[in-house]
């Protein structure tokens, strides 16, 4: 079975955000203020990977 598109919807928005993730992670990393930030957003890329994997195991 494919994907319903509500399942689209949310691969969508979450590949989104990780696209805005990754920019604000590149930025972090140039500058190196706050190292912590950098594993905040490492961690919340991920978040999003689990979720576009979650959505495409229930289709």
């Amino acid at each position: 079975m494919g994907l319903n598109k509500k399942q689209k919807k949310q691969i969508e928005v979450a590949r989104k955000k990780i696209q805005d993730l990754q920019q604000k992670l590149a930025g972090c990393r140039q500058q190196m203020d706050d190292p912590e930030e950098v594993r905040k957003l490492e961690n919340a890329i991920s978040e999003q990977e689990s979720a576009i994997e979650k959505a495409k195991a229930d289709a």
